[in-house]
């Protein structure tokens, strides 16, 4: 019985975070995008700036135009208004994500915290965080935060 309910609950698409019946790219786009946003207002405050650089990131990255890129951080805004934890976010990146590409969100996600020039503690917390959800070392944290920092 058990191994049923197990299955049952695999087969799902909640069962990794996603939305039934949307694209799994879709979905893991939008958990990138959401810890982009907890990145940019972690510190209570998401300027201008922060906002713009996600959508510029969201833009370049993906290739999206300025209306899907608005799309796609609105959902996931939404998204994490609706959490009670950062997991659930992390899961779908690390289901669908290899290492290399998780390393290139790292520094994206390095590029929001110094966008204004700084880190407060809040913003190293949750690097501190999200090192370990995603499964990255200390070393690839902090080599991904030295090559963002040396290029700002």
């Amino acid at each position: 019985m058990i191994d049923r309910l197990k299955q049952f609950f695999e087969k799902r698409p909640e069962a990794v975070g996603q939305k039934e019946g949307r694209d799994p790219k879709y979905d893991t786009r939008v958990a990138v995008c959401a810890l982009f946003v907890e990145i940019g207002r972690i510190d209570e405050a998401f300027t201008r700036e922060e906002l713009d650089l996600v959508l510029s990131i969201l833009k370049d990255t993906y290739g999206l135009s300025e209306a899907h890129a608005d799309d796609l951080l609105a959902e996931a805004t939404r998204e994490l208004d609706e959490s009670i934890d950062l997991w659930q976010f992390a899961k779908r990146i690390n289901t669908n994500y290899s290492n290399s590409e998780k390393m290139e969100i790292v520094e994206l996600m390095w590029r929001i915290v110094f966008v204004d020039g700084k880190m407060d503690d809040h913003e190293h917390y949750i690097m501190s965080k999200l090192k370990n959800l995603l499964r990255i070392s200390h070393k690839d944290l902090i080599d991904a935060k030295l090559r963002v920092s040396r290029s700002t």
